[in-house]
């Protein structure tokens, strides 16, 4: 009797589940599981980066930011479909929705970002809301000569984006617009990169 009960209520709660993340606006900051069934290796939970895409191996970039879960899955779907035989079946949910950011009593005239690495002035930038990751580096001097430029660095929190400055490919934009506390690190660059 238990187990039917349970069993039950399993089913009710994954078909509630189902029906709330079909109606959910994705948003940045959110991550996403994706499954795909033909292929388990490209399995993965995906952040929505802040200009609210997503990067996926053999799909490149998708726009994920103030669309349901389905459409994300349909978008995926087409865009890996020329790496297989047929149509892949994909999965698509919300794995962690992002927290909502505090709530802000005024608006401050400049925000502290602090670049690092291989650039000309490193250290705290005083930036004016809506700089974005190019502006701050030219804030900051623009890179060295030693700078491995298609692998800077985005610090947010516990998360960390990719950004290259030589072709704007494989990360976030150059138009990612930076909040307080943002840390870009530029690396060195290696012997033969």
């Amino acid at each position: 009797m238990f187990r039917v009960l349970f069993g039950l209520f399993t089913i009710m709660f994954f078909a509630v589940s189902a029906q709330a993340q079909s109606n959910y606006r994705i948003k940045s900051g959110d991550t996403l599981n994706i499954e795909v069934l033909e292929d388990t290796s490209l399995n993965r939970n995906t952040l929505v980066l802040p200009d609210g895409s997503i990067n996926f191996p053999l799909a490149g970039g998708i726009s994920a930011g103030g669309r349901t879960v389905d459409q994300v899955k349909t978008d995926l779907t087409n865009a890996l479909a020329s790496n297989f035989a047929a149509p892949p079946t994909v999965f698509v949910s919300v794995g962690a929705i992002a927290l909502p950011a505090p709530a802000v009593a005024s608006v401050p005239t400049t925000q502290a970002i602090y670049v690092t690495g291989e650039i000309t002035n490193p250290g705290k930038l005083e930036a004016t809301p809506g700089t974005t990751i190019l502006h701050a580096i030219a804030q900051a001097g623009g890179l060295t000569r030693f700078a491995a430029d298609k692998r800077i660095q985005l610090r947010r929190g516990n998360q960390v984006f990719l950004y290259n400055y030589r072709t704007n490919d494989g990360g976030i934009p150059s138009s990612t617009v930076l909040t307080p506390g943002d840390v870009i690190v530029v690396p060195q660059r290696k012997l033969f990169e």
